[in-house]
């Protein structure tokens, strides 16, 4: 689950990271002027999720209260598209108005859950701001890691450590060291995989302020968290959320093979096979390893909610359920939902040839495959 900006700015308070001081959110249909906003400047952001918002006109400098209101009523509604959106268009629901900082210095600050190292990783830059993914392409020794142990959180030491490498001020030495080690705290208290400062500012003041906030959580460990779980999540689709509700693990993506699958293994399998076969899948779909015919019903709606769906493959390991259930299942749901795109199916497991022999009397038109490739490539070529 990935947080807006001034959601995480939220959990940074509550560590004491230091941020700008908020003058309000606002979001579309509402009128702007319900904040008080000061006569001087103020920073405007769009609330999306994505990086390169400056760059892309989602932040904004405002000189004078009017300017402000004008820059906010401009802002809410626009489309946002960044490197970071892949060609996709974002648009600005919200917008975070805080008070301008003077910035005499910027440092990027983050940790993430390192897959190789098996414990989350400081990663920080003593050049922080839009050009960070640059930096680390062309100068990568300017990168700086740091280990964290998951059990005993970041040590004084590495904190020190840090903030010598990054050549952090003497005044706010202690201050610097400090918020590093609550941001660790902060990574693990949150089953977070990804918390991010960029830029981490020094004001001409010599004051420390997170000037922007990312924060990822691990999906799976959402249960932990109710204050979260109640939250939008803002970057699933309108499908997603629907599928969520019914407990379907639904995740779409760009293709036009929408697919059916029993397990989380087999499903990325399928993805790869649909792939090697020359199509790209529409959906990551699991609908588990017990699914009855309520589910598989539920599974057909969803994935034919996606207008990109040109075709259906269904590819089904009966072992919890047998397979002349499973095809029961999809009988009736077909019947339920008037198909009408072509269905490829591939079934194994228990009761395998009253599972085929059901499809095969149905009536139904379906393709029946013998193999996963073959599925694969039937469902690519009735496209």
């Amino acid at each position: 689950m990935k947080l807006l900006e001034h959601e995480g700015k939220e959990i940074f308070e509550k560590y004491n990271i230091p941020i700008s001081k908020r003058l309000g959110i606002v979001k579309m249909g509402e009128d702007a002027k319900f904040i008080k906003l000061p006569e001087g400047k103020c920073i405007i952001k769009a609330q999306v999720l994505a990086g390169g918002r400056g760059k892309a006109g989602g932040v904004k400098l405002a000189k004078t209260k009017d300017e402000a209101y004008e820059i906010i009523e401009n802002m809410l509604g626009m489309e946002i598209a960044t490197h970071q959106t892949h060609g996709k268009t974002l648009t600005v629901k919200e917008v975070l108005v805080e008070e301008a900082a003077n910035i005499a210095r910027e440092i990027y600050v983050s940790i993430v859950m390192d897959r190789k190292e098996a414990a989350p990783m400081i990663v920080a830059s003593a050049e922080g701001g839009t050009s960070i993914e640059e930096l680390a392409k062309t100068k990568p020794e300017l990168i700086i890691k740091m280990p964290v142990d998951i059990n005993i959180g970041l040590q004084n030491f590495q904190a020190r450590e840090l903030a010598f490498a990054l050549d952090i001020p003497a005044k706010i030495f202690r201050d610097f060291t400090i918020l590093v080690k609550n941001l660790a705290e902060l990574f693990k208290d949150y089953d977070a995989s990804l918390v991010e400062i960029n830029p981490l500012i020094i004001t001409a003041e010599e004051k420390l302020i997170a000037l922007d906030s990312k924060i990822v959580i691990d999906d799976n460990a959402l249960f932990r968290h109710k204050d979260l779980q109640a939250k939008e999540d803002h970057e699933s689709s309108e499908i997603e959320k629907e599928a969520k509700k019914i407990g379907i693990n639904y995740i779409g993506l760009d293709g036009n093979i929408g697919c059916m699958v029993n397990g989380a293994g087999l499903a990325m399998a399928t993805l790869d096979t649909v792939k090697l076969a020359g199509g790209n899948a529409a959906n990551f779909l699991d609908v588990g390893g017990g699914a009855n015919v309520e589910q598989i019903t539920k599974a057909f709606q969803i994935i034919l909610k996606d207008e990109k769906v040109k075709a259906v493959l269904v590819n089904i390991f009966g072992g919890i359920m047998k397979c002349d259930d499973i095809a029961n299942g999809i009988v009736q749901a077909t019947k339920k939902i008037k198909l009408d795109v072509p269905l490829i199916v591939r079934l194994e497991g228990t009761r395998v040839k009253e599972g085929k022999q059901i499809l095969l009397d149905s009536g139904i038109k379906i393709e029946q495959a013998d193999s996963l490739w073959e599925a694969a490539q039937k469902a690519v070529q009735s496209i």
